[in-house]
């Protein structure tokens, strides 16, 4: 079964490294309501690569994933909003940062993949066809209960049918195509339980585009993870995404507003009514060095009608900006970097160099905070140093352009809180192994 991962190059070639002289310790528990984060490509995942690759070939895999993942978001923004569970748009390209989750009584531990922009939460089931990860055996859960026909879960699915009494549903994607089961059970994140929790269970796929673990939905709608343990977490979270450079690429997932940060800047959330889930923010302006660069106002201006704005989205590796405003910031980097330096390309990056390079910083002003950025979240360097690239990208010309997305990679080390009932969004600089 072929694995749509999308994976930063430094992550691979460190991974590498380390699994020949280290060894991590993958077995430490998650406590409390802080559950550890791990890279899908770090010694401690079992979806980390047989094979390495080249840092070409890396980088050109990484882009062709990322691109299907804009096309997944441009999808979001197209449509008004429903809240399915797994449809073909949602179950998207395995994220690039998963947890442990406890799944059933006894409990059976899983991965799930973190995903901000999507609502629901799947796994794949025992006696799953064309399936190709561990299992979740639903027969071996005492507390384990098909949803009803009749229940309004029922409703929220995608092509529901009945089997019986009990909630069923098929969808295709990509050339995948899956029938799933609408189920509830405990869900057990760190040692909070969740009774009676509602998510997809997988029992057939076919093709080759299945993502190969389960998946954690931390958006905003009715299904969503924050909808459902609302009373224990307060529909707050916030996470800290691992640096690649940490021996076991492990950050955290904080759940509820307990331990979050007391000294952060926030930013308001905005609403699409078209797409609800997605955590819009506006971001007004951007800064490379001391300059502030001349972007047309419309590249950055929200609007629901068209999904135009900017979103946080933990599942996108790079950040993409529409190309009017990626070209400002380009320029002004390139200028910033020495004009007299030789430009070359790398699949979707333009601005990559061959020689050691002074980086500039890169700031985004966001409405009530700013997030500077250091050259390890700006910056990807192949596996001798020997090429530096501009690890930003303008959105590719078949997705949606108007949307600018603040990734995972720009994101890394960096404390992100997820707010809801306050309507904001805040972000400060944490180190997260």
């Amino acid at each position: 079964m072929k694995i749509l991962l999308s994976l930063t190059p430094l992550i691979l070639f460190l991974f590498f490294y380390l699994v020949q002289g280290l060894n991590p310790k993958c077995d430490a528990q998650d406590h409390g309501s802080n559950l550890q984060v791990f890279h899908v490509f770090s010694p401690c995942s079992p979806f980390k690569p047989s094979n390495p690759l080249s840092w070409e070939q890396s980088v050109l895999q990484l882009q062709a994933k990322d691109q299907v993942r804009l096309q997944f978001l441009a999808s979001l923004v197209a449509k008004r909003s429903i809240v399915p569970i797994a449809s073909g748009r949602q179950i998207i390209q395995s994220p690039t940062y998963i947890v442990r989750a406890k799944i059933g009584n006894p409990a059976q531990t899983l991965l799930m993949a973190l995903d901000n922009s999507n609502d629901a939460s799947w796994i794949p089931c025992a006696g799953c066809e064309g399936c190709s990860s561990t299992f979740f055996v639903p027969d071996k859960s005492t507390t384990f209960k098909n949803v009803s026909c009749f229940a309004a879960e029922c409703k929220q699915v995608p092509n529901p049918t009945c089997g019986g009494s009990a909630c069923a549903f098929n969808l295709t994607y990509g050339s995948s195509s899956i029938a799933a089961n609408l189920v509830q059970d405990t869900v057990t994140l760190a040692t909070d339980p969740l009774p009676g929790y509602t998510f997809g269970c997988i029992a057939k796929t076919t093709g080759t585009s299945t993502p190969p673990q389960g998946l954690l939905g931390l958006g905003r709608g009715p299904l969503s993870l924050l909808s459902q343990s609302q009373n224990l977490y307060q529909s707050t979270f916030s996470y800290c995404l691992p640096s690649f450079k940490s021996l076991n690429f492990s950050g955290s997932l904080r759940l509820g507003p307990s331990a979050q940060p007391k000294n952060i800047k926030f930013t308001p959330l905005l609403r699409n009514p078209r797409r609800s889930s997605l955590y819009y923010v506006n971001l007004f302006a951007i800064r490379v060095g001391n300059r502030i660069v001349n972007i047309p106002p419309p590249a950055l201006a929200f609007n629901p009608t068209t999904g135009a704005g900017t979103i946080f989205d933990s599942g996108t590796v790079f950040t993409r900006l529409s190309e009017p405003a990626y070209v400002a910031v380009r320029d002004e980097f390139r200028r910033r970097v020495g004009a007299n330096l030789t430009v070359t390309a790398l699949g979707g990056f333009d601005t990559c160099y061959t020689v050691p390079i002074v980086t500039p910083t890169i700031t985004f002003l966001f409405d009530g905070m700013n997030v500077t950025l250091p050259q390890d979240n700006i910056l990807i360097h192949s596996t001798a140093g020997s090429t530096t690239c501009l690890a930003m990208a303008s959105a590719p010309n078949n997705v949606n352009s108007v949307l600018n997305v603040i990734a995972n990679m720009q994101q890394q080390n960096h404390r992100v809180l997820y707010d809801v009932p306050n309507s904001r969004i805040g972000v400060s600089r944490e180190l997260c192994s």
